[in-house]
């Protein structure tokens, strides 16, 4: 095996070092990464689009300025994530091609002309672009059994789902293919992956990040994030894509924050923060892989009392009718001109929504806010909650329940059960990846949930644990 394809099944920060260092070209890397998704993702099915010509152009240019003169091989050299690959779930605008969000019918929209926010500051702190990557339709969904693309399959077992809507950004870092993905997450659309394929993912507070350049699903709920395989990773990339809009504001969601810098914090991990473990409704709902992985986690950080999150169930109730309503009224031409090019399951879900009263909409947007209310005089005695967050690991591809307490539930709305309430009201949260036996030999993950603008607190959490081997990310051992 090459020097650039061993580094490429390590992290971010260890391939930005090799580049910085000489030790690997930047091209190398790209083409270890493009390699290694030929070997793999006939597969994995992560990838739904490849920009190589653009990557490898990207990565020479890295490779010159390195080379040039010392004022600029010095500034390039202190970019973070030098020389890195990463990729994004479709439905963020890249130059050049279609931005499916997972749907046949945007396949006939015309290419970006420019690429996403968030791709233009990764890419601006030395990442380099491989790809797009599969995903639920219209982020619609807990699976990425997409019948367009096909299913995303999990990397650790080729038969199981690899969760949703951003299955193809989990599956792809779990599968070695690139260390860096971008995700959206709506109701748990990056928890979920990350907790199936056991990557880390982090769901920063709403409105942290711009959404300019990416499709949306529920504008009053929809969160932009990244997956990786360490905490570090997910610190160096949620810093380089903090902050405002320059100019004129095109996401009216983006708070007008200042970046705040989080991966000078890591070597904190728990100390001095109050950290509790939600029971009741988070529990009652997890299988006993679930609650092995939390009561690892519980006990790596010493959390000994046990909290009930006040108005859960309504407020998941209040985030299912808001997605239902907002969901359904931005594809309501489409689903009376060609509901035939829809899933059917994502229609059948649209059109429930379009028939939704305003006064139903109307209650729902209030108990949403009483329900924050709620939650925000918790985090006056807490610094973190901690909260399984998926109810079990993956399930097979194609099957449609699981049984959890006695109920008989449906797979596709019932895997994001323990994180659509905390979606609902925009709390920062960083999955984090557990192996229990009770799991057999399959991942599963574990909420570290923070006060609003809080994720120095998750990610300080996060990289405790990861230090302490109790989360970790390993490469799937796809032969």
């Amino acid at each position: 095996m090459s020097t650039a394809a061993e580094l490429l099944l390590q992290d971010a920060q260890a391939m930005a070092s090799a580049v910085r260092d000489g030790r690997v070209s930047a091209q190398a890397l790209t083409e270890a990464a493009f390699q290694r998704i030929a070997d793999t993702d006939g597969r994995v099915n992560a990838f739904t689009a490849q920009v190589r010509e653009r990557a490898l152009d990207r990565a020479r240019r890295i490779d010159a300025q390195l080379a040039g003169t010392d004022d600029d091989a010095a500034s390039v050299r202190k970019l973070p994530l030098l020389g890195v690959p990463f990729a994004v779930k479709n439905l963020f605008d890249v130059a050049g091609i279609p931005t499916l969000a997972g749907s046949k019918i945007e396949r006939e929209s015309a290419p970006a002309k420019d690429d996403a926010v968030l791709v233009q500051r990764l890419e601006a702190a030395g990442a380099v672009l491989v790809g797009a990557l599969n995903m639920d339709e219209y982020a619609y969904g807990f699976t990425t059994e997409n019948s367009h693309e096909g299913p995303a399959h999990n990397p650790h077992d080729l038969t199981r789902i690899a969760g949703g809507s951003s299955g193809g950004s989990g599956a792809a870092v779990a599968a070695g293919q690139v260390p860096l993905t971008l995700g959206s997450d709506t109701n748990g659309s990056i928890r979920v992956p990350a907790s199936l394929c056991g990557v880390f993912g982090l769901k920063p507070t709403f409105g942290r990040l711009p959404r300019t350049g990416s499709y949306p699903f529920v504008s009053s709920l929809d969160h932009l994030g990244p997956f990786a395989r360490s905490a570090k990773d997910l610190a160096l990339a949620y810093d380089a894509m903090q902050g405002p809009e320059a100019g004129a504001v095109t996401d009216p969601g983006c708070a007008q924050r200042a970046a705040e810098p989080v991966a000078p914090l890591l070597g904190d991990g728990s100390r001095g923060l109050r950290v509790g473990v939600l029971g009741g409704y988070f529990q009652d709902r997890a299988l006993p892989e679930a609650l092995a992985a939390l009561k690892a986690v519980q006990a790596a950080l010493g959390a000994t009392e046990t909290v009930e999150l006040p108005l859960v169930q309504e407020g998941r109730a209040a985030a299912f009718l808001i997605t239902n309503s907002e969901g359904a009224a931005l594809h309501l031409e489409d689903l009376r001109r060609r509901p035939e090019d829809f899933e059917p399951l994502s229609r059948d879900r649209f059109l429930a929504g379009t028939l939704l009263p305003a006064a139903w909409i109307a209650r729902a947007q209030r108990v949403r806010r009483v329900y924050a209310e709620a939650v925000a005089r918790l985090f006056e005695r807490f610094d973190i909650l901690l909260a399984p967050a998926t109810p079990c690991a993956a399930t097979p591809i194609g099957a449609e329940w699981f049984e959890v307490a006695g109920q008989r539930l449906p797979v596709r709305p019932n895997m994001g059960v323990l994180t659509q309430p905390i979606s609902c009201i925009g709390l920062p949260v960083c999955a984090v990846p557990v192996w229990v036996p009770e799991a057999n030999g399959l991942p599963i993950g574990v909420q570290v949930i923070g006060a609003p603008w809080r994720e120095d607190h998750v990610l300080r959490v996060a990289a405790e644990l990861q230090a302490a081997g109790v989360a970790r990310a390993p490469v799937a051992p796809l032969a």
